[in-house]
């Protein structure tokens, strides 16, 4: 029986191959297929006329060249196969698609030989990646592909697929917009999918029969079938590009999820069953270390895992014309791996967004002073992390569905909401002992700030509210929801929203939806007109940012030279002020009160000319009304902007 321990080898040793040519190179006279597999003896090509079941039509042995490299070469045309990889290192491993395979069979288990070309859909060619000036202008919009459609009342046809995001003007029950046009109508900037390459819980020739977010990593350089048209063969790969095309003829960037950090199966992952051992780390006793909570963990530190990395983002950026990558528990991976991804990223193109979450979820071997967690932000290059501290200091732990935040009922809170607003960053006026968390900033620059207050993770939004408040009306809960997203989309930053919570999202009380069936993780396109207040005011909140520069200061010097927290504590209150920055209104002073309280409070201004531009569920740009009183007061669970040119 194999040994699966390995504290035995130094994987050090294992030999670098720095070509970009592992894999198929496909052309029609002839192909070449290159593994690196440096323990190998013996490596065998199979070739399938089908993606699952029969006997191999041929069987070609690959021949060792240097580096740990092995390449077999054959004439003819083989486009439309499948193949396997075998390899004997002593004893002959699992037959898989090889961990370079960028086209797959249904369910992952062959590879398919392909054309790339004739993947691209028309106008391809034209289709050109969103650039912004700064991250910090970025409203990254977090969604599943199939609880996009899937509802009954979504108005889209290709439901739980790709081709659902290239449906023109489709519309709820109540004739309200739905689909990419709802996204246009909201104003959000980025898309953020859900794991979108191949993951292997779905059956993809049985999608409906039970459901995954894709966590779950199987074939890492292909799209996941189960949201093609036929998984068996190219669809996925025109379809995932149709996706992108339609969403940048919206002006909408995508951000793919990925999960380098952990595979969903670990001896019988591809990688093991062709390098065991090497692209995992270990514990000192040999066996497989978990701190992705899900069986093992990625050796990013390693030279050919950190080029497999590295390759494997620089194909999904330039193939598919990705706009940026959100890293999953990026604590695992190691801090010269991720700033290699961001150098090799944009020598390819600059601008490309990349953020992750800044923590594990079990012990990992490898010291944290070397990986990516959240203290070790300012240590990482153009990288963003996202602020659980803000999360929670809004609407209480994430894991204790009873616990309350600043929204819903907790006073001395305060502090840990000023966190967030100034994207983490230091700012003088931040006594950060009472910030519960963290005891002092994180981010040395607001863009290394991802601010939000729910995601796929754990409760909704709207849930967490119901839970913790159970006594709250309808429209205490509608404000609490309001109040909650005026306070990410106004902070500096990177805000990032849940998909749905702009009408109150709900998985009926479930915190861990993963696997649930449609009816708990489908959006809901019904609520859009159930809660069409907390939808609207949405809309006005994502303009209000992207119109009025303020709320998007690039530097956090900008920050702390603008930006001025009010001296005078109310428990409940929040209120600071943004003075002299440049905006397109002339306004010279934006005052900013987020009452969180269940009555109104008076806040005392001075006597010049104020000018009301949101109040309650109104926000414009242009004026309200006008302050005729230095006193003024906050409706009960609101946001109150007030702006004055002198």
């Amino acid at each position: 029986m194999r040994n699966w321990q390995f504290n035995h080898i130094d994987f050090s040793t294992y030999p670098y191959y720095g070509g970009n040519d592992l894999g198929v190179q496909y052309h029609p006279e002839g192909l070449q297929v290159k593994v690196w597999a440096p323990t190998a003896e013996a490596v065998e090509l199979k070739i399938y006329q089908r993606s699952t079941g029969g006997k191999a039509i041929r069987v070609e042995q690959f021949n060792a060249l240097a580096d740990g490299v092995w390449q077999v070469q054959l004439k003819g045309d083989f486009k439309g196969l499948y193949y396997t990889i075998r390899v004997n290192d002593g004893e002959w491993l699992n037959e898989t698609p090889g961990v370079d395979a960028r086209a797959v069979g249904a369910n992952g288990k062959r590879a398919l030989i392909f054309d790339p070309k004739e993947t691209e859909p028309e106008g391809w060619e034209n289709d050109q990646p969103m650039v912004l000036d700064s991250p910090v202008e970025a409203v990254l919009y977090e969604l599943h592909v199939r609880d996009f459609s899937i509802s009954p009342a979504s108005g889209m046809k290709h439901k739980g697929k790709f081709l659902a995001f290239t449906e023109p003007d489709t519309k709820t029950q109540a004739g309200l917009a739905s689909g990419i046009s709802h996204l246009k109508e909201l104003g959000i900037t980025h898309v953020h999918l859900l794991p979108v390459f191949d993951f292997y819980t779905v059956d993809e020739n049985h999608p409906d029969e039970k459901y995954n977010w894709g966590y779950d990593p199987l074939n890492y350089n292909t799209p996941e079938g189960s949201y093609a048209s036929n998984p068996d063969d190219t669809s996925r790969i025109t379809e995932f590009k149709q996706l992108v095309q339609s969403l940048h003829s919206a002006g909408i960037g995508v951000v793919m999820d990925v999960v380098y950090n952990h595979t969903g199966y670990t001896r019988r992952s591809y990688f093991n069953q062709t390098v065991p051992g090497y692209y995992y780390r270990q514990n000192r006793n040999g066996n497989f270390s978990n701190a992705s909570g899900c069986g093992n963990e990625i050796a990013s530190e390693r030279a050919m895992v950190r080029k497999y990395m590295i390759d494997s983002l620089k194909y999904w950026a330039s193939e598919f014309h990705l706009d940026g990558f959100r890293f999953d528990l990026m604590g695992i991976h190691d801090l010269e791996t991720m700033n290699a991804i961001r150098h090799e990223l944009d020598q390819l193109r600059p601008g490309i967004l990349l953020y992750g979450e800044g923590w594990v979820a079990d012990y990992s071997p490898m010291d944290e002073k070397y990986r990516a967690v959240k203290t070790n932000v300012q240590r990482l290059n153009g990288i963003g992390c996202f602020n659980d501290d803000m999360r929670d200091a809004i609407k209480g732990n994430n894991f204790d569905a009873k616990n309350r935040g600043f929204v819903n009922g907790r006073t001395l809170n305060e502090e840990a909401v000023k966190f967030g607003v100034v994207a983490a960053c230091h700012h003088p006026k931040i006594v950060y002992s009472y910030v519960e968390s963290s005891h002092e900033a994180w981010a040395k620059e607001p863009w290394q700030c991802v601010n939000y207050v729910s995601c796929h993770d754990n409760f909704t939004l709207f849930d967490k509210l119901k839970r913790s408040c159970p006594k709250a009306t309808g429209d205490q809960l509608r404000k609490m929801q309001k109040l909650a997203l005026a306070l990410i989309l106004t902070s500096q930053g990177i805000p990032f929203l849940h998909a749905g919570s702009e009408f109150c999202r709900t998985k009926q009380g479930e915190h861990n939806s993963y696997k649930s069936p449609d009816h708990i993780n489908q959006i809901d396109w019904t609520l859009k007109s159930a809660y069409q207040d907390v939808y609207d005011y949405s809309r006005k909140l994502i303009r209000l940012r992207k119109e009025v520069a303020a709320f998007c200061m690039h530097s956090a010097d900008e920050i702390r030279r603008h930006l001025h927290f009010s001296e005078n504590y109310e428990p409940g209150v929040l209120a600071y002020s943004i003075l002299d920055f440049p905006n397109s209104f002339g306004w010279k002073t934006i005052q900013l009160v987020f009452n969180a309280r269940q009555e109104a409070t008076t806040m005392q201004l001075d006597e010049h000319n104020w000018q009301v531009v949101a109040r309650d569920d109104e926000i414009e740009l242009n004026g309200i009304d006008c302050l005729l009183d230095k006193n003024v007061t906050v409706p009960p669970l609101s946001m109150m902007i007030l702006v004055k040119n002198d």
